[in-house]
């Protein structure tokens, strides 16, 4: 696939109709293209007025046997009665083709926002990702990654090293801060964990609220400590994240155990997502959408803020992990 197709210039209106067709759906209310900076995501209702959302996935990104763990993770979730927005089943399969690109329908779920500050909410979500993972736990994903450091640590900072949007000027001094960070991250790091399949991107815009929580959005799924699901999920000063972890493990382990020793990776896991979250932008600069999303990457001032977030971060690292109050 070339570059072209791999930012998405060649997926045009009349392609994905066409496509949305070739499953046997007829776009009868124009298209609706949501947030989404990975993937094209397109609402839509057919002949029926039933609303549906057409996912084509970003070329290159994941190979089909990678997706398709992907759908039937959420599939098998869905049948366990999980609120997860799992693909539809159409001519017995989930994953398509057209023209180069691969696609997925799913139904069309509204719902309200996640309150962050709701200790309900929460509880709610703690029992659900305990589901999640006591399911999960059962086999782990064969194609899709495992997380680790490769990944989210030494790839980034090749791609940060190489890319001209990076200042020359600025890389002599980030460079060396970002391999600081990433050896205080090795220090913390461990894979004394249980492997589980993940959601792998469980942060509140993810997670709608419908009488309950529902979960969207797998498309960062992988294997990885259940913890990567869980940090996330905790806001504010570090009494207030203590007091939410509290609450959060009780209802959890309702359904699913949870080794205390993962919240030791709480922050090493931050610091692996900063880091490749730079990088992922970097990387998809040639596709039009991140240039008007992301501006701030092209700038000198935004570059010199970098070294002294990444000191900043790896502080916190030598910070004592949260730990859960002791139960008497």
């Amino acid at each position: 696939m070339n570059s072209a197709a791999f930012a998405f210039h060649t997926l045009m209106p009349d392609m994905i109709l066409d496509a949305l067709e070739s499953v046997g759906l007829r776009v009868d209310s124009g298209l609706t293209a949501l947030n989404s900076y990975e993937n094209r995501v397109y609402q839509f209702m057919d002949e029926d007025r039933k609303r549906y959302v057409a996912k084509f996935y970003r070329p290159e990104r994941w190979l089909p046997e990678q997706i398709q763990e992907e759908h039937d993770f959420s599939l098998t979730l869905s049948e366990a009665e999980i609120p997860v927005v799992a693909p539809l089943v159409i001519n017995k399969q989930t994953l398509h083709h057209h023209q180069g690109y691969m696609f997925a329908v799913f139904p069309s779920m509204g719902g309200r926002q996640y309150e962050v500050d709701n200790l309900d909410h929460l509880e709610w979500v703690a029992r659900f990702l305990g589901r999640i993972h006591q399911i999960s736990r059962q086999q782990p994903f064969v194609v899709r990654s495992t997380m680790g450091l490769d990944e989210y640590l030494y790839q980034p900072r090749r791609v940060l090293e190489e890319s001209s949007l990076v200042p020359a000027s600025i890389k002599p001094l980030l460079l060396p801060v970002l391999d600081e960070l990433i050896q205080a991250v090795e220090q913390h790091w461990h894979t004394d964990w249980a492997l589980s399949r993940l959601h792998g991107d469980c942060h509140p815009g993810n997670i709608l609220w419908r009488d309950g929580p529902m979960f969207v959005d797998l498309d960062d799924a992988r294997n990885g400590p259940v913890v990567q699901d869980i940090w996330m999920l905790l806001q504010g000063e570090r009494s207030e994240q203590l007091m939410q972890l509290d609450l959060f493990v009780e209802s959890y382990s309702e359904f699913a155990d949870f080794d205390q020793r993962e919240l030791a990776l709480i922050e090493p896991l931050r610091c692996m997502r900063m880091v490749y979250y730079l990088a992922w932008v970097v990387r998809r600069w040639e596709d039009p959408a991140f240039p008007k999303s992301f501006p701030w990457i092209a700038d000198n001032d935004f570059w010199q803020a970098q070294p002294s977030l990444f000191t900043e971060q790896a502080k916190l690292l030598q910070v004592p992990p949260l730990q859960l109050m002791p139960m008497y």
